[in-house]
This record gives C-alpha cells, sequence and structure tokens, in this order.
C-alpha cells in the first residue's frame, strides 16, 4: 500500500531548542543498532514516544512499518528520509491510516512520533 504524506515546516514560525539533560533523563529502550525509543504516554493504542537515532545508527535501524491509525511527527533535529520523501528540522509529517514506510536518519537525529493506533511490523513477503 502506498503512503499518503502531509507535510509543512514549522521552522520559520517556531525556534526549536532541546533541553539535553532532559531528554537524557528519560527512560531510554536502547534498539541496539543506534536507535532508541522513550515513551513520553501511552492510553490505549495511542503513544507518544521520542526517537533519537545516532548518526552513526544501521541504514536498517527502523524496519518496514505500517501505522494503523496514521502518524504524526515533528524532526526535532537532525532529518529522516523515506519513500515519500525528506524531512528536516522543524518539518511536521503525517501518513495517513495503514501508510507503510521504512524511515531513515541522516545524521543525529531526534523526532517527536504519535501514533493514533499503534504500529505494526510488515514482513518483507508481504510488502513485495
Amino acid at each position: 500500500m502506498g503512503t499518503t504524506v502531509f507535510r509543512t515546516s514549522i521552522k520559520d514560525i517556531v525556534d526549536i531548542q532541546l533541553v539535553e539533560d532532559s531528554i537524557n533523563r528519560l527512560s531510554w529502550r536502547d534498539f541496539g543498532n543506534g536507535l532508541s525509543m522513550a515513551r513520553l504516554a501511552k492510553e490505549g493504542k495511542r503513544e507518544l514516544v521520542l526517537y533519537r537515532i545516532a548518526g552513526d545508527a544501521a541504514p536498517d535501524a527502523f524496519v518496514k512499518h505500517e501505522h494503523l491509525g496514521g502518524e504524526f511527527y515533528l524532526v526535532l533535529k537532525g532529518r529522516i528520509d523515506d519513500e515519500s520523501g525528506r524531512f528536516d528540522k522543524g518539518d511536521v509529517v503525517y501518513l495517513d491510516a495503514h501508510s507503510v514506510h521504512t524511515p531513515r536518519a541522516i545524521g543525529d537525529t531526534l523526532v517527536l512520533v504519535l501514533w493514533p493506533e499503534g504500529v505494526r511490523l510488515v514482513s518483507e513477503e508481504k510488502a513485495q
């Protein structure tokens, strides 16, 4: 299934300044490939998470996945590339329900992500 993207940049109206000490104090789950996730909130299937991706993360740190109820994210630092485009610091991105993608971070990256209905991993056999 293709991915429909709504995207805009807010970098001209918002100055994103990260509080690194507070970010570092979050409870991070390290996936061992340069990708870490901190869950900020969860209610039912809804989740708000931060993804931190190291500049030297494995290119396949993120696996192909489907957003059951869509996905909203804000690039706080760095850049995300996927099949639908390039998203830089200050970009707000919305992917439609059931969208499938395999994001890749470029450089040290921090992304705030909201999943309204969760995520499902997509096997390569199904994706082809």
